[in-house]
């Protein structure tokens, strides 16, 4: 199908509307890798907290590979990460222990953390 716009010829796919692309040019329904964004927020976070563990969770259908960042106090944050090696190269290079969430769980303070959160206490 071709479709003139000011005197312009434009080529339309008869699906080309179903096609949507998510943010960054990605198609819908495809997983977002870790991105440079992704590192630099966990490095900037590690540097401004003491205390502070990884937890790998592992990638599914909806989400690639995540590490969760937990400080002493329970304030956490999560990010994307390309794997979990390179979530323990992370953490080696930090000096930050490392734990896969399906193994060991998530620590008391992190959920307490968000209950205070939740409660408007942090």
């Amino acid at each position: 199908m071709v479709q003139v716009s000011g005197g312009e010829v434009v080529v339309v796919g008869l699906f080309d509307s179903l096609r949507r692309r998510a943010k960054g040019g990605q198609r819908a329904g495809t997983l977002r890798k870790a991105s440079s964004e992704d590192t630099r927020h966990l490095e900037e976070w590690v540097a401004s907290r003491h205390g502070v563990e990884a937890y790998v969770e592992p990638r599914t259908n909806v989400t690639e590979t995540t590490v969760v960042l937990i400080a002493h106090d329970g304030e956490w944050t999560r990010r994307r990460i390309g794997s979990l090696e390179a979530a323990q190269q992370f953490g080696h290079r930090r000096s930050i222990p490392v734990y896969e969430v399906a193994r060991v769980g998530y620590p008391k303070r992190m959920r307490e953390y968000t209950e205070r959160k939740k409660r408007g206490q942090v």
